[in-house]
């Protein structure tokens, strides 16, 4: 991996050391336990995150169309009772680490076992986040087709949001953004063209990042379970800091990999940021007295770009 040895850290080398935003450059790799690393971060310092997290499948219940989802060094098999209080205290260790009104999206999927169905909801009402909304990922595609249920061709994300005091609400979506609409659709990530066995299509936390921190304040981005770095590429292609861990030294390394070849991946990126852009916004409608209603005259349409980073 040809990369700069202060990119990638790993956790024998952070001692008890706290790892705030002075040390973090460009952004850091972190090779180790979640947990065991989130609880290096100092207080404060995330603005937005998003993740998705093994979601202790037992390694076989994926449906006979996909392959089995193994990772590289961890087991995704524990009782369940253990895996869902592991997962509270990541999110609430992460809940400390990300500033007041800072956002991070934990995108999981209702599961079956046995004829129990279990839901994200059932651990994440035990965090400190306030639950800000669910939004569906149609991923247009079921990896079971057996008729048991309907096909399952949606997973969720879930905004979890970190007041400001007792503002429960925090700051309003740029209308370019909010009329992305809580379903979103987009198929997964070419397993083919990915090695790693659950990896995140690249539009997904563009759309996050985007939606939070747009492109024109750098701020820092958290995923606790980074796998083959689609966060972090995210991240950097719109001019923000990573954090990414993984316990994996074999996912690091290609997370890296991809993060020195990220600028061959920035089509995707400006086709995500294509879809950010909105016609005059209710607002501005309404300031010019202009029709507010659902039915409006076609004249009477003006266009408004969203400026970013990338506008030369």
């Amino acid at each position: 991996m040809n990369r700069n040895d202060q990119s990638v850290l790993k956790d024998n080398m952070l001692d008890n050391k706290k790892i705030t935003e002075d040390i973090l450059g460009e952004g850091k790799l972190i090779e180790g336990d979640t947990l065991s690393i989130l609880n290096k971060i100092d207080d404060n310092v995330v603005n937005v995150g998003v993740t998705s997290p093994p979601y202790n499948k037992q390694e076989k219940h994926k449906g006979w169309l996909v392959k089995n989802v193994v990772y590289d060094t961890y087991k995704d098999a524990v009782p369940e009772s253990e895996y869902q209080q592991y997962q509270v205290d990541v999110l609430n260790e992460i809940y400390r680490v990300t500033a007041s009104g800072g956002s991070f999206f934990y995108n999981h999927k209702i599961r079956w076992d046995r004829g129990n169905m279990y839901h994200p909801m059932d651990w994440l009402r035990k965090t400190k986040w306030t639950i800000k909304q669910e939004i569906i990922w149609d991923r247009m595609i079921a990896g079971n087709i057996r008729g048991w249920r309907f096909w399952q061709v949606e997973e969720r994300l879930y905004w979890l949001y970190k007041p400001i005091g007792d503002k429960l609400i925090g700051k309003e979506l740029k209308s370019c953004d909010a009329k992305l609409t809580s379903i979103w659709r987009g198929v997964p990530e070419d397993g083919r063209k990915n090695p790693h066995p659950a990896p995140f299509p690249l539009w997904l936390p563009a759309r996050v990042i985007i939606s939070i921190l747009g492109t024109e304040t750098q701020g820092i981005v958290l995923d606790p379970y980074i796998g083959s770095g689609t966060t972090a590429v995210a991240a950097k292609l719109l001019g923000h800091k990573y954090i990414g861990i993984d316990r994996s030294e074999a996912y690091i390394e290609m997370a890296g990999n991809r993060l020195d070849n990220a600028p061959s991946e920035m089509l995707k990126i400006r086709e995500e940021l294509a879809l950010h852009q909105v016609q005059d916004t209710f607002k501005n409608r309404k300031s010019k007295g202009k029709n507010v209603g659902k039915y409006r005259s076609i004249d009477d349409e003006s266009e408004v770009i969203q400026s970013t980073l990338f506008d030369q």
